[in-house]
């Protein structure tokens, strides 16, 4: 069913395949790119890189076209890459990784094949999007309180948790700025969303207005897996 159109022929390279099987590259890498702008804050730099990797990689594959000391070569140069760019998310690698099947596909004349699958896990990405997949509730914070070292921070913020929060826990404590002072790190569910601003106030009021931030609770370091 998923026949390949550049045949079984080693060493030969047809123009007009060749040029269908670029323009399909470049037309699902628009697609994948046009995907993940829709879910997040993607750069610019990003967006530009998954709508022409595929083609990139489809080029690559038909000049190695069964070379075996060129494929190792190729094997060799994009390992390289991961030594010359800054670490990514795990949405951004899989971005990468979608668009280098797609160009894998294509360059070995799937072109159907490389079409379904790219509208597949499109789809499938849209739909995650569209169900919130995985998101955190809205009331779910990480809070970073810092303390002078005169202050105990075992009970200190207890009356303010029970005021404005349904569910706390600290996570961590460190000293900081050479042991004057304590940074507090919490897990918090907020009662009501719109009382953030009124919760830290008052613990401004409480840590003697030293640095407060609190944000929604992401998942930790994802870069630091790869």
């Amino acid at each position: 069913m998923f026949d390949s159109i550049l045949g079984e022929i080693e060493g030969t390279m047809d123009i007009g395949s060749e040029l269908i099987c670029i323009l399909v590259a470049l037309l699902l890498g628009a697609a994948i790119a046009w995907v993940f702008s829709r879910q997040g804050t993607a750069s610019r730099n990003f967006l530009v890189t998954l709508a022409l990797l595929p083609a990139l990689v489809q080029v690559v594959i038909m000049l190695v076209n069964g070379n075996l000391g060129a494929g190792v070569a190729v094997a060799g140069a994009f390992s390289l890459v991961r030594f010359r760019s800054l670490p990514g998310t795990s949405r951004e690698i899989l971005g990468i990784f979608f668009a280098m099947v797609a160009g894998l596909a294509t360059g070995m004349g799937y072109i159907s094949y490389a079409i379904l699958f790219t509208a597949i896990v499109c789809g499938i990405l849209v739909l995650l999007e569209r169900l919130h997949f995985g998101e955190k509730q809205d009331s779910t914070r990480k809070l970073r309180i810092m303390i002078p070292e005169n202050l105990d921070y075992c009970s200190v913020f207890d009356d303010l948790f029970e005021k404005y929060t349904s569910s706390s826990e600290l996570d961590s404590v460190k000293t900081t700025n050479m042991g004057s002072m304590y940074e507090l790190r919490y897990s918090i569910k907020l009662r009501d969303s719109a009382q953030e601003k009124a919760f830290i106030d008052e613990l401004r009021c409480r840590n003697g207005n030293l640095t407060i931030s609190c944000g929604r609770e992401q998942a930790v370091s994802e870069s630091a897996m790869f």
